[in-house]
């Protein structure tokens, strides 16, 4: 067999905070800011907060956990999503919003790790519907996904467990 190339490609748009579009979703991402000033950073500084929107319109956040005994800490994303799944079982997740800043205040969109984008793509194979997830820092640039795919392009799934 010869070896070929092959690309992925990645789709995302880049939004402005004051694009009229975004109306429905400001709230949902000042939620995930206002979640980031829970964040016990005590170590790195660097503060996550995490907004759901569950199809029923209800809003489970979450903010990173750290701790002193690094592995043992945990990202807002999971926090927020295993909240989400474990107070509402069933309910589809519709979006994720994701903010983040560091000791200064000031960061541009940063992208939730591995472990938390596998996490989110079991969530959209769970529910067989994709999840829109919009990352953002203090900058007023968004970065909106419209698939957690988009974030993890040949992920991990059941299917590779049959």
């Amino acid at each position: 067999m010869k070896s070929e190339k092959r690309n992925i490609l990645i789709e995302y748009e880049v939004c402005e905070w004051e694009e009229e579009n975004l109306t429905i979703d400001r709230d949902l991402m000042k939620r995930a800011e206002e979640a980031a000033g829970d964040a016990y950073a005590p170590y790195s500084g660097f503060r996550v907060g995490v907004a759901v929107l569950l199809e029923d319109g209800q809003i489970v956040t979450g903010s990173n956990q750290e701790n002193a005994s690094y592995p043992s800490g945990l990202c807002a994303e999971r926090v927020a999503l295993f909240s989400a799944a474990s107070r509402f079982p069933g309910k589809k997740i519709m979006k994720i919003s994701v903010a983040a800043r560091d000791r200064k205040g000031i960061t541009a969109p940063v992208t939730p790790c591995g472990c938390c984008r596998q996490v989110m793509l079991e969530y959209e194979y769970k529910q067989e519907q994709p999840i829109q997830i919009f990352l953002h820092g203090t900058n007023h640039q968004i970065l909106r996904f419209n698939s957690a795919d988009s974030l993890l392009p040949l992920g991990f799934n059941r299917s590779q467990l049959k």
